[in-house]
């Protein structure tokens, strides 16, 4: 293994982000793992989490749909009396100040297809801008046993090239549609098992604590050509990145 990343749900809701701080140090320390990365909204992280374990953490991913308050509130992204793009900026100075890669996720949806975000993310300035089409999984986003309904956030294939394309002079942007995201991803869950998606759900594979990382990676659907044509390997290591910080 030479990369993991830890996202949710939000991974800095258990014990205030000191688990996780942990867990990104054993992965550094123990497991001297080249890449560390966490995907966040941001809205829990706090600088005492930088001064503590900052220097473990390779890069930090902030969720950010929209840079108007308004529809991130629509999308579900509202940070109560928080403002989700003002401690975007932050969250931005304390990873240049703590030597953490800077990137942003983005999901492109119903409420933000048609946004103009080439002077917002210039100005942040990440070290990597993904672009997620919006993706229904069954079970999770789409179906009668879905915790969430997703079905009025889906955008046409057409619809996110067209995103591309007025975005196409930002050089940090990774795209990435739907054929290109349902497969290429190792996912495991929190009983430590891999999660298929290649009939559109997750279908869980049997836990690697109880049957070994080999048989159960054969359950995964991982595409491995698929990763590598998406831009799945780039340079993730912060060692490697030689940032101005």
């Amino acid at each position: 293994m030479e990369k993991i990343n830890f996202s949710g749900g939000e991974p800095f809701i258990h014990d205030r982000g000191e688990y996780l701080g942990k867990l990104v140090r054993f992965c550094k320390e123990e497991l001297r793992l080249p890449s560390v990365s966490i995907v966040s909204n941001g809205s829990l992280i706090r600088e005492r989490w930088f001064q503590n374990y900052g220097e473990y953490l390779d890069i930090l991913a902030i969720s950010c749909d929209s840079f108007d308050e308004q529809v991130n509130v629509l999308i579900g992204r509202g940070q109560g009396k928080k403002n989700h793009v003002e401690n975007l900026q932050k969250l931005r100075a304390w990873c240049r100040e703590y030597r953490v890669a800077f990137k942003i996720n983005s999901v492109i949806n119903r409420f933000n297809v048609d946004e103009d975000m080439r002077e917002q993310i210039k100005a942040l300035n990440p070290v990597r801008w993904k672009v997620f089409q919006c993706l229904l999984i069954e079970g999770e986003n789409s179906g009668d046993d879905a915790l969430r309904e997703a079905q009025q956030f889906v955008i046409s294939d057409e619809e996110f090239e067209g995103f591309l394309d007025l975005h196409r002079e930002v050089s940090c942007l990774v795209p990435e549609s739907n054929q290109k995201m349902k497969d290429s991803y190792l996912i495991l869950d929190e009983y430590m098992r891999f999660l298929n998606c290649q009939n559109g759900r997750k279908d869980p594979s049997k836990s690697i604590l109880d049957v070994g990382v080999e048989a159960a990676i054969k359950f995964s659907g991982f595409d491995e050509k698929m990763f590598l044509k998406r831009g799945g390997k780039y340079v993730w290591s912060k060692a490697d990145l030689k940032l101005d910080w």
